[in-house]
């Protein structure tokens, strides 16, 4: 038995991503994508996510640093569904 470190979680987009954006995010973003719909956040996670480190997303106030790691780390792991 050694003392290394568990792995990380595996982050999905269903579990940790999806549940981070609100019904207010996400009916402010419809008219250009869908922040509930993977395919969507898949295709736009650069812009999302650099706009998310900026604090311009979501419009009412900047993530605190924990809800950007989960973002990035999906991004980082492959974006799984």
């Amino acid at each position: 038995m050694t003392d290394q470190p568990a792995p990380p979680a595996e982050v999905s987009f269903e579990h940790d991503v999806r549940p981070l954006f609100r019904e207010k995010d996400r009916s402010s973003m419809l008219k250009h994508f869908d922040l509930w719909s993977y395919s969507d956040v898949r295709a736009h996670q650069d812009a999302i996510l650099d706009k998310i480190r900026q604090g311009r997303m979501p419009c009412d106030g900047a993530w605190p640093p924990d809800r950007v790691t989960v973002l990035e780390r999906w991004i980082a792991a492959g974006s799984a569904p």
